[in-house]
């Protein structure tokens, strides 16, 4: 906290609103928070320092449900640990996003008739970065929005001067150790963004294609192979067959014709062809398959590149200049009419990879690119995990890392674009090859010049965790806040940056993992449990939810659904029901300052408290523990959930209502009552506030005097239980719960006063008569009092006076209607149930239908009777 902070005075208001506005509320408020500086972590503090690392934001991104649910897990653990006097750093920033930023400002290019050509590099790269001043970062005032409660003084940009520092250095060490090369290699090439993108960018998708089974070779020397991209085969070296493959032993080492050229290739055996697989014979283009390419290398093909990086043909007179989807059909075409198409299936639908930026169909490419050699690197990432420095939350998830980390390929990691960290490595005239450290000068002279490709984001944002806090120079920051507590992040990018965290972070920080947990989300779905995309129609715009409903109900309701690893679905029919939480929560308060809760001076002693105090009290305590336990396990549903239901259930419709008869005695009790309700209030706010930070700050301070429930400290267990009291109150709540059950089953209007005499004595019902009748609306008996409903509950009785209540003539004949059509009901599902023949002959749903009718209608039975059974006499 800072001085000012200190200095500054609260400002609880008086009362409260008779309603609560979260658009008045939730701006102001947080701007509050930031001006006294309650998110800044001090790096010099003496307090045990908590750190949660938050994955950037692309800089040409807004706010969606992911983030939305992501970002409120992430603060709600940070409150909490602020509140429990940890140094809590939650550090924000933005991520330079290589490929998607330079396509922004590419197409506003386009929109002025021009290319990033005709900028040249230079100035290109300055149009980028003032279009990131002037529209990125819209997520980060978004975030404020959420509430999101970050140390903006240490807001991080992955391109900024000391990120890219961090990311020279990095990239020279491993160079030195030999754990960057450049080489020759199939990669995925985008045509549309003209860039090589790894495997964990490209998605893939069911389209429809086909497959054509084309004849090669002549005369007795054939073969036929199935392709769906017949267009490569201006490209192949060979035909593949197994060793084993009885049918083309004769033909392997033998050279046969290539339609559509005047090539011959050779036949190979390679293990890699399944002969089961379609004719077993498999045509091999190194240069346009990575299985293709590996098996040219172990039977030393040539490599013959076909397109170019627009997916333009660029061999063979003919088809010269088409693009890559007519070169396909020319060629079909072509075959056809030479009669070598044996068969055609159309369409074929089959995997296909796409550009998770641009969705253009991506095309394998042989081409010269820098990798990183990540064997050892993941090696030590499965250790860190193996040997417990690093857990993986829920541990299940942990298949899933190891199964990427132990079979991890090189990674690509150069991208030919112009926008992100540009390769730090010079070539000279004579072949010389340097790499440059951020404080070294780069060669120059004549014939000298940089590598023209940039880093893939991910390189620069596996850095993140130490990267933001001054890393590579040894930082208070540094030594303070690293490594980090928890990643929380979702599984669908365990392989995107988890790894690569893990794997730089090992390796920069001599063998110190960047997190202690790795705790993995679900993801958000609708509230059908279907994947949100704009296709289906279904994508929600939380900042709309916000509007509408306030940030704090769309926050509990992410968070109420967050089970580890578990997908959340989420429909606005919740979000409305977080919002009216919120309002219970407002008014429940407003009742309670309307009564004098006060969290002044000291508890009363135990013996000096009501069953009801202590009821609540112990209650209070075991949801105190309960919660912490959650926190700890990452258990943000069941959190959620154990507030919602103490809150609501217990302290509002229960502990609240029973209060009031007894402040409206007044005395000691109601005193006592008083100070309960307040410390009740206090804590149960606390406990809330991580989750719904907006509306428990405005109820805390005007609750407590207190400056903000921000910086307040988190609730403690105390240890008080009361057993006895939770069962007097449990006896209480089902006698209470039975009697409007009672007078519901009658028809009875909720707020409808009923004659009745009590019958407590010698229970623990005795002394709360009076919360009794003020709860079941229930007056004294008086006079002419006659009892024609008795109830026999715990021990008590209530003896109820309907006569001038409910026409029992009437009520009679409905029940025995709904009585005789419920016998009906289970006299054929019986008869069903006991005919072999259609048990034998129906099926098992069908069976269950029936059985589930038959429960049902047997406890219909037994309620219809015993409802008649109570009603009085004619």
């Amino acid at each position: 906290m800072t001085e000012n902070a200190q200095q500054q005075p609260p400002e609880p208001e008086n009362e409260l609103p008779t309603q609560y506005a979260p658009a008045d509320v939730e701006g102001p408020l947080y701007e509050r928070w930031v001006e006294r500086g309650y998110f800044a972590a001090d790096a010099k503090s003496d307090k045990p320092a908590y750190t949660i690392v938050i994955p950037p934001p692309n800089v040409t991104g807004s706010l969606h449900l992911g983030h939305a649910f992501q970002h409120t897990l992430m603060d709600a653990l940070t409150r909490r640990k602020r509140m429990q006097g940890y140094e809590s750093l939650w550090l924000p920033g933005m991520d330079h996003a290589g490929i998607a930023t330079q396509n922004k400002v590419e197409q506003q290019l386009a929109e002025e008739g021009k290319s990033r050509q005709d900028l040249g590099r230079e100035a290109f790269v300055e149009r980028v970065w003032q279009w990131k001043e002037e529209y990125g970062g819209k997520i980060l005032g978004q975030m404020r929005r959420l509430g999101d409660g970050v140390d903006w003084d240490r807001e991080r940009f992955t391109m900024d001067e000391g990120l890219s520092k961090a990311v020279q250095t990095i990239f020279k060490k491993l160079y030195e150790d030999e754990l960057i090369y450049r080489a020759e290699r199939i990669i995925n090439w985008c045509p549309r963004c003209l860039t090589a993108i790894s495997d964990i960018e490209v998605e893939y998708q069911e389209d429809d294609g086909e497959l054509v089974s084309i004849t090669y070779g002549e005369g007795d020397e054939t073969l036929v192979v199935a392709t769906t991209r017949a267009e490569t085969m201006l490209g192949d070296t060979a035909v593949a067959v197994h060793p084993d493959d009885e049918r083309y032993k004769h033909l392997v080492g033998k050279r046969i014709k290539l339609p559509l050229t005047d090539r011959s290739i050779p036949v190979v055996a390679d293990t890699h062809v399944d002969p089961a697989f379609g004719t077993g014979a498999v045509k091999v283009t190194p240069a346009h398959d990575p299985n293709d390419f590996a098996i040219g290398r172990r039977h030393g093909l040539e490599s013959i590149t076909v397109m170019d990086e627009r997916a333009v043909i660029t061999v063979h007179g003919p088809f010269q200049g088409l693009d890559r989807f007519e070169a396909r059909s020319a060629i079909v075409a072509a075959l056809r009419s030479q009669g070598r198409i044996v068969a055609e299936k159309r369409p074929y639908v089959h995997s296909v990879g796409h550009c998770s930026r641009c969705r253009t169909t991506v095309e394998p490419r042989l081409s010269m690119q820098w990798w990183v050699k990540v064997g050892p690197l993941a090696k030590a990432a499965g250790d860190a995990v193996r040997d417990g420095r690093v857990k993986i939350h829920p541990e299940d998830m942990s298949k899933r890392y190891f199964d990427w980390v132990d079979n991890m390929h090189d990674w690509c990691i150069s991208r030919q674009l112009w926008w992100g960290h540009r390769i730090p490595v010079w070539y000279g005239p004579d072949g010389e090859v340097v790499c440059v450290g951020p404080d070294e000068e780069p060669p120059t002279g004549e014939g000298w010049h940089q590598d023209t490709d940039v880093l893939d984001t991910w390189f620069s944002s596996g850095l993140w965790p130490f990267s933001t806090l001054g890393w590579p120079e040894q930082t208070e920051d540094l030594r303070k806040f690293y490594p980090t507590d928890v990643l929380l992040t979702g599984h669908d990018i365990i392989f995107f940056w988890v790894a690569r965290m893990m794997m730089s972070g090992l390796y920069a920080m001599d063998g110190e993992a960047p997190f202690k947990t790795i705790a993995l989300t679900g993801l958000v779905r609708d509230e059908r449990g279907k994947k949100m995309s704009k296709s289906f129609g279904n994508v929600v715009d939380p900042l709309d939810w916000m509007d509408k409903y306030g940030s704090d109900a769309v926050r509990f309701t992410l968070a109420r659904g967050a089970n580890p690893g578990t997908d959340v679905p989420i429909g606005e029919d919740w979000v409305q029901a977080s919002r009216n939480f919120a309002n219970k929560i407002w008014n429940a308060t407003r009742f309670a300052l309307m009564n004098g809760a006060t969290v002044e001076g000291p508890l009363p002693a135990p013996e000096e408290l009501s069953a009801t105090d202590r009821w609540i009290l112990s209650r209070l305590n075991k949801t105190v523990a309960e919660v912490d336990a959650f926190y700890d396990d990452f258990q943000f549903a069941k959190l959620s959930d154990a507030l919602y239901h103490f809150a609501w259930d217990e302290v509002f419709d229960w502990y609240v209502e029973l209060s009031k008869t007894t402040f409206q005695a007044g005395g000691a009790a109601a005193e006592a009552s008083k100070r309960v309700l307040g410390e009740v209030l206090d804590v149960t706010l606390k406990l809330l506030h991580p989750v719904v930070p907006f509306v428990t700050d405005t109820l805390w301070t005007t609750l407590t005097g207190g400056e903000s429930v921000v910086v307040a400290d988190w609730p403690a267990d105390s240890g008080f239980r009361d057993a006895g009291a939770e069962r007097e109150i449990e006896t209480l709540q089902s006698v209470i719960t039975e009697v409007r059950r009672f007078r519901a089953d009658q028809g009875l209007q909720p707020g409808q006063r009923v004659p009745a005499r009590l019958t407590l004595d010698g229970t623990a019902l005795a002394p709360h008569e009076a919360a009794i009748r003020q709860l079941l609306r229930l007056q004294p008996e008086g006079d002419s009092f006659t009892a024609t409903a008795t109830l026999p509950i715990a021990g008590a009785e209530v003896a109820l006076d309907l006569s001038g209540t409910i026409d029992v003539a009437a009520e009679r004949k409905r029940l025995a209607k709904d009585l005789a059509a419920a016998e009906k009901e289970k006299a054929q599902a019986t008869a069903k149930l006991g005919n072999e023949a259609f048990l034998g002959k129906a099926p098992e749903n069908v069976v269950d239908k029936i059985r589930t009718r038959l429960a049902k209608a047997e406890e219909d039975i037994t309620r219809l009777r015993a409802q008649l059974d109570r009603l009085p006499p004619q």
